[in-house]
């Protein structure tokens, strides 16, 4: 199978696995996405979703939140981690929308990353899923599958991400990013990955992992 034919297999697998695509993290507008995905570093997606809704019921855009302090903002979100600098980044940017943008999140990228505590991956999240624009953020679930699908060689997500955008289409780069996520989640994990339900990388997986694999297993019985 060439790496091609290896491709267009997974993005088939994929799309019938998910033709329809939940997003993760719970949001009403452009905003809302850009805090619960800030919120998210080094966190669950079902935390934050816990913990938003008790944010957003006092400030769901950065008027309001403005008006709270950091130590307001701190004190709600302590449960998803990081929450001294995740505070003053939710301040500070709301601050610099009000100030910069009337506002309203901007959609290019190099202003998103601007943005107290808004990093490459949280921008690339927002254009794509809040303005629809082709980008493919990488997460720790796209960074293993890539590696196990012998798409990239791991070394870490800069290159992970470099050679995504040059192996799929680019129409389907939005897409594809969620849908991987969702795969990686249910099919691919981490932890407790059972190879005979993971039918991408048993179809097409770096030898070098398919081996390790199996040679835990033999060692674990």
């Amino acid at each position: 199978m060439t790496k091609q034919d290896k491709v267009a297999f997974t993005i088939q697998t994929l799309q019938e696995l998910y033709p329809t695509i939940p997003v993760p993290l719970d949001h009403q507008d452009p905003y809302t996405l850009l805090i619960a995905v800030l919120l998210s570093a080094q966190s669950t997606d079902v935390r934050v979703n816990k913990i938003t809704p008790l944010l957003f019921e006092r400030a769901d855009n950065p008027y309001d939140m403005v008006k709270l302090t950091v130590e307001e903002i701190r004190e709600i979100i302590k449960p998803v981690g990081l929450s001294p600098m995740k505070s003053k980044g939710i301040h500070g940017l709301s601050k610099i929308l009000i100030e910069k943008y009337n506002g309203a999140v901007p959609q290019e990228m190099e202003l998103l990353e601007e943005l107290p505590a808004v990093g490459h991956k949280t921008a690339s999240v927002v254009v794509s899923q809040a303005f629809g624009i082709p980008a493919f953020p990488v997460d720790t679930h796209i960074h293993r599958l890539l590696y196990r699908w012998g798409f990239s060689n791991g070394k870490n997500v800069v290159q992970t991400e470099k050679d995504a955008k040059r192996l799929f289409p680019k129409a389907l780069w939005n897409d594809l990013h969620l849908q991987i996520i969702w795969y990686g989640r249910e099919y691919s994990p981490a932890r407790g990955w059972n190879l005979e339900k993971d039918i991408i990388t048993k179809t097409i997986g770096r030898k070098s992992v398919l081996n390790d694999y199996y040679k835990t297993k033999k060692t674990a019985i």
